[in-house]
């Protein structure tokens, strides 16, 4: 949300963000039975129907509570089953037991959307203020995440299916090629000083940002180096032969006991079959491509190979400075934007390709913490972020799986340092001592 509390749409093209949005998320849905609807493999991933049903409860108690005349809700038994952490607004069901609600029905639920959808047309039909539009513009995006997550989490749900089932077999076909190394890495160096970091300001990227992504404020780099593409298979395959899960001199300590813990020898969705390494994707299992970038591996993962490789994860303000210079370069060179979910799985760069979006989500060195002048919204939509500054670790980019609205440099995503189920990869950085800046592709 923007800092002073304006929408950045306005309200005509907000009526058609909101049905496109909301039928994307239909459209990811389709093909799934409501037995596929209710799996809930972990507590981190949610079932598909609570997905469904939880955007919806978050338009109808953030906007039409506010801004509906004789404002009812659909059913407000069901409202604690689908707030997700929203504590000033009640006592939400339990996280991990999501699976557990077979009724209301998906029908129902997807009754209930049908309800708040044609509500929010119909107000949407009419005058709003300022703040109800920007509500109803931060819903948009908080329902696109939920559109990645709707991926990710059934993802793991067929995962623990011993039949693997996959969920779109029709979009690709299965690989067969194992690929090649892609071309060497470089390493590009930059001067460092005062940069500008975040979103926002004349000078800041312009659109929509999360709180978490405010103010735009200065921050020093000390001259480093970044790699021009990101960790591929092959390398992180050799990282692995080379005994990487049983070296406890290459991680951090909370990571070598999880590593323990959980028995990691391979990135998630990685398996033996035929004497190849194999993956399992959102398309199918099939043989894991050297040349794609490593995915599917935690915070720990990434710091012990970027140690293995005398090198280091980017802090998130290198990432951003970086990605800024090389967006400007794509901007510059008139390239096309990002297509909706091509593939669903990471695709090898083309030549000269930084893959700082669209790939996978970059692993960074910085703990999720507030910005200087950071200050959470007003009322419960203020939970959104802040609330979570503590044990988490920043990613940046952009997945295979994120919608191309959330592509932008500012975006800060934020997990657990164990997390293996989203779409995580690694790109590598390293201290320098020059102070040329590399052109950027």
């Amino acid at each position: 949300m923007t800092s002073d509390n304006a929408p950045w749409m306005q309200q005509g093209e907000l009526l058609d963000a909101c049905l496109q949005v909301r039928r994307q998320t239909l459209a990811l849905a389709e093909g799934l039975s409501a037995e596929d609807c209710l799996l809930q493999s972990m507590t981190e991933a949610s079932p598909v129907k609570w997905h469904l049903a939880h955007t919806t409860w978050f338009f109808e108690t953030f906007v039409l509570a506010r801004a509906e005349s004789g404002f009812q809700p659909w059913q407000a038994d069901w409202l604690p089953l689908f707030n997700s952490y929203y504590l000033r607004l009640g006592q939400p069901f339990a996280r991990d037991r999501r699976g557990l609600l077979s009724r209301p029905s998906l029908a129902e639920v997807l009754a209930w959307r049908d309800n708040v959808d044609a509500r929010l047309q119909a107000l949407l039909a009419t005058p709003l203020a300022p703040e109800v539009q920007a509500l109803l513009e931060l819903g948009l995006h908080h329902e696109e995440q939920h559109q990645e997550l709707i991926l990710t989490d059934i993802k793991h749900h067929f995962w623990c299916n011993p039949l693997h089932p996959a969920y779109r077999p029709d979009l690709v076909p299965v690989e067969e090629e194992e690929g090649q190394p892609p071309a060497g890495m470089a390493w590009r160096e930059f001067a460092g000083g005062l940069v500008a970091i975040g979103n926002g300001g004349d000078a800041g990227e312009p659109g929509f940002g999360f709180d978490n992504e405010r103010p735009r404020h200065p921050a020093w780099l000390a001259p480093f180096a970044l790699a021009s593409r990101l960790v591929t298979n092959s390398e992180f395959l050799a990282f692995m032969l080379d005994g990487g899960y049983g070296r406890p001199e290459l991680w951090l300590s909370d990571g070598w006991a999880e590593c323990l813990r959980a028995g990691w020898h391979s990135p998630l969705y990685w398996f033996r079959h035929e004497e190849r390494w194999w993956q399992f994707t959102l398309t199918g299992a099939r043989p894991v491509r050297m040349d794609e970038p490593v995915c599917h591996v935690s915070h720990f993962e990434a710091a012990a190979y970027a140690r293995w490789a005398r090198a280091r994860l980017p802090t998130e303000m290198e990432w951003e400075y970086v990605a800024s210079l090389a967006a400007e370069t794509a901007a510059d060179a008139g390239e096309d934007g990002p297509t909706l979910f091509t593939g669903l799985h990471p695709a090898p760069p083309v030549a000269g390709e930084s893959q700082f979006r669209g790939a996978v989500w970059q692993w960074t060195a910085s703990a999720y913490l507030p910005y200087p002048g950071y200050r959470e919204p007003a009322g419960a939509v203020g939970e959104y972020n802040g609330k979570f500054m503590s044990g988490q670790m920043v990613l940046r980019g952009a997945s295979c799986v994120t919608p191309p609205r959330q592509w932008r440099c500012s975006f800060r995503n934020f997990f657990p340092p164990a997390s293996r189920w989203q779409f995580t990869g690694i790109r590598l950085a390293r201290d320098a001592v020059g102070t040329a800046t590399a052109p950027l592709p």
